[in-house]
């Protein structure tokens, strides 16, 4: 029998990672001769928007102890950290031109969702690295259910929030949301 891939059950050999010249512990803890770390996570963070950018996202999802926080806004895309409380939630909303991304990093959640504020008929439990996925128009919500804070980031394509923005708590995103619109 002819296989046009080769036979089914042949060794796959790995090469090991080219570190250029560097010693693997430089390479994975960023420490490139002639570059920065982009993100000082014991310090405040900033928008790095429309600049390269490069950020271990799992340790500055877990780092991050406001509710909001954008860590890079560019012309099509934005990123923003997030943390909710036990028990908190982000707040029913909607963006009609807005598709949005959430990655759960650390915690225990419910998204709800739906194509208006009162029938939210998609309902899901989400935990440590949950992808969700919210088309532009839909209505949604994330709340905490656990008992530790709920670590997360989002994806909003366009961007959602003006470059820089820091909230640190839910009251502050309520305030500036009224403020905005």
């Amino acid at each position: 029998m002819y296989y046009p891939y080769g036979w089914p059950f042949q060794m796959v050999y790995y090469t090991p990672m080219v570190h250029y010249g560097m010693p693997p512990y430089q390479w994975h803890t960023g420490n490139i001769p002639g570059y920065e770390q982009s993100t000082n996570f014991t310090g405040m963070m900033s928008d790095y928007g429309g600049n390269p950018y490069v950020v271990d996202i799992h340790e500055a999802a877990e780092q991050n102890n406001t509710f909001r926080t954008a860590l890079w806004t560019g012309e099509n895309l934005q990123l923003t950290l997030m943390s909710l409380m036990p028990g908190e939630s982000i707040g029913l909303e909607m963006h009609p031109d807005v598709d949005q991304f959430l990655r759960v990093e650390q915690g225990l959640g419910i998204v709800q969702m739906g194509k208006n504020q009162v029938e939210l008929s998609f309902q899901e439990y989400v935990k440590d690295d949950s992808a969700i996925f919210i088309p532009a128009g839909t209505w949604h919500n994330l709340t905490n259910i656990g008992h530790i804070p709920l670590k997360l980031y989002s994806i909003y394509a366009p961007p959602n929030h003006p470059k820089g923005t820091v909230h640190p708590t839910k009251a502050d995103a309520m305030a500036a949301e009224h403020e905005h619109h």
